[in-house]
């Protein structure tokens, strides 16, 4: 396996690959030093910068003690950008699966044709931001793999994995795959969603039940949470935590005998469809106006009916010729009422102080219009009564990510910003989203976003230092607000959890590394498998997959019920328009989520499964049958 990328998602790629899937991994990552890598266009290509990004190819002989640290004999190759001449130094030609996790989609996309033309054969995992670009790169990438003659066919070396479901080109993105346990975290109350190709995935945190009281399983039991909420036992809720901690696909003995424990369940499955058509640009209707200019528009055509109505009275005239007479004094461009009677009179005179009334109203609605239009396209401030919302802190690629979401949702937000050039900020005024422009370490930032009326606060800038601070600051504004921190390394979000956890145990606490939920669905894709999406469990990751059954030992030719390990993976569905036929006793279309116990796996068939990241290693057993 060859892994390149310039931050921590690849670090954390290559640990998953080495330590849960037992795989011998290539990592290329730029000189120490470097920094960050600027984007691609508009660098220069000059000769001397050869010297400079040579290939520098060491051997690590660490002991591997840490996630960043490889193995003895696994190699590193350093160079600053993935040319044809180091993608061929690290061994494309050779290897069975490539991901290219920089963070610049034009430095993936040149990297990937250049592999792919090396390799035909070669699996292929992109990090791309652009969705609908990744879907045409995607297809591109399989089309050049099938025009050099893979047609789909197995992996070099067994690279297909087991059942066969070998995907030569997969596009993913760590925003979207972090968004929804960001999301979900924030809300109270709210399930843990994965969303992938129509498929909606809902799974919901149950609280303990009471004294004689039975949980509800819903369709079935995802995890078992710790067995204390507030503190969980030994390290947080991760996969050290011991018998106490988190327990992933627990059988029904488990789950009975687990009193006391929260549950997450399976609660929804439903097909999410085609998105909703984006709104029109452009302010609504109710929007030109304001709401006391509306208030005396209607004050007046109430005027000016009572007018109408009180001239027909008068002069016994038809309603529709009073109505005209009416209008035509209120425009002060009818004749004088000299020789008509007193009432007649009245109203005339009426009907013109209400002329004159009506012309600074009809002002005041023109230059409303033109300030509304004008700045439909700026900013929104947030409103004086704001209260419940949710305090987005940075709008990147995972806050724009997480914004949609909770737009999705329908739930009020109001971002902050620094850089009123950051990617979001086109998404939040399309959104009409209030966002605050200043920096969340200056006093007085948060409480423009009205942080004190606030429900909970993601901060999710790309510094941590950034997101510490802000945090803490809006602990001691609100004690009792739920606060979830991005943090680059999983081991620093660990230390604040806790420490956090201790200071303030009535609030709730939550700090995410991106890198830590994204890796296990780029490891799992360069195996070659369908992963549809992931959600957490407090610190550890339950995973959804696609999986043919065909060729995959511990599936094909099983029931259901003895396909199911507990702690490892668990058959949810069966996609019966995947499968030559629905089966005995199983539609023909569509997706199966009650699969009875006794229903026989054919190597045909196509299953949606949940499974925990060592689970789906032993179940793709390429490790197993390829070592020596």
């Amino acid at each position: 396996m060859v892994v390149c990328g310039d931050d921590g998602l690849a670090h954390r790629l290559a640990a998953e690959l080495r330590g849960v899937y037992r795989e011998q991994v290539t990592l290329v990552v730029p000189p120490v030093g470097r920094g960050v890598r600027q984007p691609m266009a508009g660098r220069a290509r000059a000769a001397s910068a050869a010297l400079i990004d040579r290939v520098v190819t060491a051997v690590n002989r660490g002991n591997g003690g840490s996630d960043d640290t490889l193995a003895p004999g696994e190699r590193v190759v350093e160079a600053a950008e993935p040319t044809e001449a180091v993608l061929a130094g690290a061994g494309v030609e050779r290897a069975a699966a490539l991901a290219l996790v920089y963070d610049d989609d034009e430095t993936n996309i040149r990297a990937a044709l250049t592999a792919r033309r090396l390799n035909p054969r070669l699996r292929l995992v992109l990090r791309l931001y652009n969705r609908r670009l990744g879907q045409h790169i995607e297809e591109l990438l399989d089309q050049a793999a099938g025009l050099a003659g893979r047609g789909g066919a197995g992996g070099v070396g067994g690279a297909g994995g087991a059942g066969g479901a070998d995907i030569s080109t997969t596009v993913l993105s760590d925003a979207d795959t972090a968004a929804p346990a960001l999301v979900a975290t924030a809300l109270v109350g709210s399930g843990k969603v994965v969303d992938a190709e129509g498929l909606l995935l809902r799974a919901v945190e149950r609280r303990p039940p009471g004294p004689g009281e039975v949980a509800d399983p819903g369709l079935c039991t995802l995890a078992l949470l710790s067995a204390t909420s507030n503190d969980p036992a030994g390290e947080d809720g991760s996969e050290d935590s011991g018998e106490q901690g988190p327990q992933l696909l627990p059988d029904a003995a488990a789950v009975a005998a687990a009193t006391g424990r929260g549950t997450v369940v399976l609660e929804q499955l439903s097909y999410s469809g085609t998105p909703l058509p984006a709104r029109r640009g452009g302010p609504p209707f109710a929007s030109l106006f304001s709401r006391r200019l509306r208030w005396s528009l209607a004050g007046l055509v109430a005027a000016v009916i009572a007018l109408a109505v009180a001239l027909t009275v008068v002069t016994r005239d038809d309603p529709l010729h009073a109505t005209y007479v009416t209008l035509l004094d209120l425009f002060a461009i009818n004749e004088p009422a000299h020789h008509e009677t007193t009432g007649r009179q009245v109203l005339q005179l009426l009907s013109m102080l209400v002329g004159l009334l009506l012309l600074p109203v009809l002002l005041a609605a023109v230059l409303e219009a033109l300030g509304t239009f004008r700045t439909a396209s700026a900013l929104r401030k947030p409103p004086r009564g704001l209260s419940g919302h949710i305090v987005l802190l940075g709008l990147g690629k995972i806050g724009t990510r997480v914004l949609t979401r909770l737009r999705e949702l329908h739930i009020p937000v109001v971002c902050v910003e620094a850089d009123p050039e950051a990617r979001g900020m086109a998404v939040a005024r399309r959104l009409r989203v209030p966002v605050v422009l200043g920096d969340v370490t200056q006093e007085g930032v948060l409480e423009a976003a009205k942080i004190h009326r606030a429900d909970a606060l993601l901060a999710l800038t790309s510094a941590d230092t950034t997101n510490l601070e802000a945090v803490l600051y809006a602990r001691s504004v609100r004690a009792d607000l739920r606060v979830v921190l991005r943090l680059y390394d999983d081991d620093f979000a660990k230390a604040v959890y806790r420490t956090l956890r201790t200071a303030h145990p009535s609030a709730l606490t939550r700090s995410r590394s991106v890198s830590h939920l994204a890796a296990p669905a780029f490891a799992g894709a360069m195996m070659g498998r369908q992963i549809l999406g992931a959600i957490p469990v407090e610190r550890r990751v339950l995973l959804f997959a696609a999986v043919v059954v065909g060729g995959c030992a511990p599936l094909e030719g099983r029931t259901v019920g003895e396909a199911f390990r507990a702690g490892a993976w668990r058959v949810l569905a069966l996609d019966t328009a995947g499968s030559a036929s629905g089966g005995e006793g199983v539609p023909g279309s569509g997706l199966v989520w009650d699969l009875p116990d006794t229903y026989v796996l054919r190597a045909e068939d196509r299953v949606v499964l949940a499974a925990t990241r060592r689970g789906l290693a032993e179940l793709l057993g390429r490790r197993a049958r390829s070592a020596t």
